[in-house]
């Protein structure tokens, strides 16, 4: 719907909406810019507190995907007016733990009464405007990196039907509550040569790969064995706990992509699953593969190989066994 409204034309903007990015960009001076963004959404887990450090997680990813600092934050509340205020106590104090693990400091917030919780953050942070990280600007013979593992939704779903085991309850609660804080500080210290970054959220892990691809006029080749998969996940597809967000991402941008023989069907689906705070897609110079893969190791970050990034041609998004 943004596209359809009248531009404006603000020098000052490093980053729109125009390549459906992250976060917005904005330049203060020439060594400093914003970063800012905003996300929120309705309880996916039973647990109040967690829910709440699920949302902040979440709201903070999109500015270590473009490689800043969080700064500051304002708490988005929709909440019942008859319901128990200790529940909107827990969420708020839930979402406060992440902010301080995160360094960012909440300054206020707004509510509104609603019939249906949703809980989220506005978050501003801070960049150095030549280290931005687009989507944009992958470049052939860049490697692929993953940080996170896939299957959140269909978990979350499970979770929603009251089919999902403890154990897949807590893989994906453990992946949904990990901050992106410490890839995007590898990259800054390092000065690992990065050419483009996401993070994999709603559109799943091909729509993000399409917004690339499109972005940096580039195709996209990524090894279906080799990406990381929550404990659970593909157990969730075969029993049909499959999110309506998983099948809408699947029809918008499944036409670009092309499997080799051997890639499962369970996995093909699990590809397109909406993820909730999840890891980040990473096109690192091919030069400075072995030391990102070394730093995120001495981090105790994961970080899985998974493609690489090809010359324009089709299919857009190769998927290999």
């Amino acid at each position: 719907m943004l596209g359809k409204l009248a531009r404006q034309h603000d020098p000052n903007v490093l980053v729109g909406f125009d390549h459906a990015d992250d976060a917005g960009v904005y330049l203060l001076d020439p060594d400093r810019a914003l970063v800012q963004t905003v996300d929120f959404f309705t309880p996916i887990v039973d647990d109040p507190y967690t829910f709440g450090q699920i949302a902040a997680t979440n709201a903070l990813s999109d500015v270590y995907a473009m490689g800043g600092r969080a700064l500051t934050s304002l708490a988005l509340v929709c909440f019942p007016e008859k319901a128990d205020l200790e529940i909107l106590e827990r969420i708020l104090a839930g979402g406060l733990s992440k902010m301080i693990e995160a360094g960012c400091t909440v300054i206020g917030g707004h509510s509104i009464r609603d019939e249906e919780t949703k809980f989220g953050y506005s978050v501003t942070g801070l960049i150095n405007p030549r280290n931005v990280l687009a989507n944009h600007g992958a470049k052939p013979g860049d490697v692929l990196f993953f940080t996170k593992a896939l299957g959140t939704g269909v978990i979350s779903t499970a979770i929603k039907r009251g089919k999902a085991d403890p154990a897949w309850i807590d893989a994906a609660v453990h992946s949904m509550t990990t901050l992106n804080k410490g890839t995007a500080e590898v990259i800054a210290e390092q000065n690992i040569l990065v050419n483009a970054m996401t993070d994999i959220t709603g559109f799943g892990l091909i729509g993000h790969a399409r917004e690339m691809a499109l972005a940096s006029g580039v195709s996209i080749g990524f090894h279906a064995g080799a990406i990381p998969v929550i404990q659970g996940a593909l157990e969730c597809i075969r029993a049909g706990n499959i999110p309506a967000g998983l099948q809408n991402n699947r029809d918008f941008a499944e036409c670009l992509v092309h499997y080799d023989p051997g890639v499962p069907d369970d996995l093909k689906a699990l590809l397109f699953d909406p993820q909730t705070a999840g890891g980040l897609l990473i096109s690192v110079s091919g030069g400075d593969t072995s030391r990102f893969a070394d730093s995120m190791a001495a981090a105790g970050i994961g970080a899985a190989r998974i493609g690489e990034v090809l010359p324009l041609g089709k299919p857009r998004i190769h998927v290999t066994s």
